[in-house]
């Protein structure tokens, strides 16, 4: 059987914005064109967000393009898409949650070794400007540094 190609779709903002506490891996419940859609690498996680409602998560706004084949069957692109975990990471993220600071990012979506859709979301707490300045000195710092290294080889 031929290896198919992996498919992870990342919110690269999220790492820059918040720090990150805590990781989950969550499920997601897709329609089926959905899913081709998702195989064929057409979604973004830039601005989704992830929200309690009756004791159940849901990530809002989380940009699934149409399937370029499906028919007038094909799924809505930005609609409410429920997270699938265990009731005791439910309990236990709502918990955290609630505490000031805490928010819940979408940031990583792709396919397990099962084929199934799997969204990692993180518990975190948003940075202030001060740790995002030092987090640009410092990424500069290194490009430099290996600049220099590829110089003097």
């Amino acid at each position: 059987m031929a290896q198919a190609k992996k498919v992870e779709i990342k919110n690269r903002k999220a790492k820059f914005e918040y720090h990150f506490v805590d990781t989950y891996e969550a499920g997601l419940k897709l329609v089926g064109t959905e899913v081709k859609a998702l195989r064929a690498g057409n979604a973004n996680l830039s601005d989704a967000y992830c929200v309690f409602r009756d004791n159940d998560l849901d990530v809002h706004s989380m940009y699934i393009g149409e399937y370029k084949y499906g028919n007038q069957n094909n799924h809505e692109t930005r609609r409410v898409r429920r997270l699938l975990l265990k009731k005791s990471e439910l309990r236990k993220l709502q918990r955290k949650v609630e505490e000031k600071g805490n928010t819940i990012v979408p940031y990583r979506l792709y396919f397990n070794d099962r084929g199934f859709a799997k969204l990692e979301i993180a518990l975190a707490k948003g940075k202030k400007s001060y740790d995002k300045r030092d987090q640009i000195k410092e990424r500069d710092q290194k490009r430099e540094l290996e600049r220099l290294k590829k110089i003097s080889i």
